[in-house]
């Protein structure tokens, strides 16, 4: 099943290609809850990294992506993922224009998390960072998305 990314943290939006297949005694389930969206305008997009190349700004270098409407907590399930390490990037874009809004020195106008919600700091968080094992069946992950500026007035809140 192939599908695409209209938003990722912090790049423009390409085509990810889809996980390969797997063995389903060798494969998992992924449940991304994303909460703290704080508006319904716009795509919360999600992506899966098996690498930490490209991670988080890259939805090129990503296994998977998925995007859902915008709404105040959303959910993304990636099915039949081999085990393995994995980090998830997430973009809420708000205007709906495909990509990571950034304001004067690159700050991000638009919301993002990563998974294991890491400490900000300058720059984007690493894959080390960010990075969990899938090991078993199912896991959830609770992503909560971090806003670093107020609304754009164009986004009706």
């Amino acid at each position: 099943m192939r599908s695409t990314v209209p938003a990722v943290l912090l790049f423009s939006l390409f085509a990810t290609p889809s996980i390969t297949l797997a063995d389903s005694g060798s494969a998992g389930r992924i449940e991304v809850l994303i909460d703290n969206v704080r508006s319904a305008y716009g795509v919360v997009g999600v992506a899966l990294f098996n690498a930490k190349k490209g991670f988080p700004d890259n939805s090129s270098m990503a296994i998977e992506g998925r995007s859902v409407p915008a709404g105040k907590s959303c959910k993304v399930i990636f099915e039949n993922v081999p085990y393995g390490t994995y980090a998830v990037s997430v973009l809420h874009d708000e205007n709906g224009n495909g990509k990571m809004d950034k304001g004067v020195f690159g700050i991000p106008k638009e919301g993002f998390g990563v998974s294991n919600n890491p400490e900000i700091k300058m720059g984007p968080p690493s894959f080390a960072e960010s990075r969990f094992d899938l090991k078993s069946r199912e896991l959830s992950l609770n992503i909560g998305m971090k806003y670093l500026r107020k609304p754009e007035t164009q986004v009706r809140q």
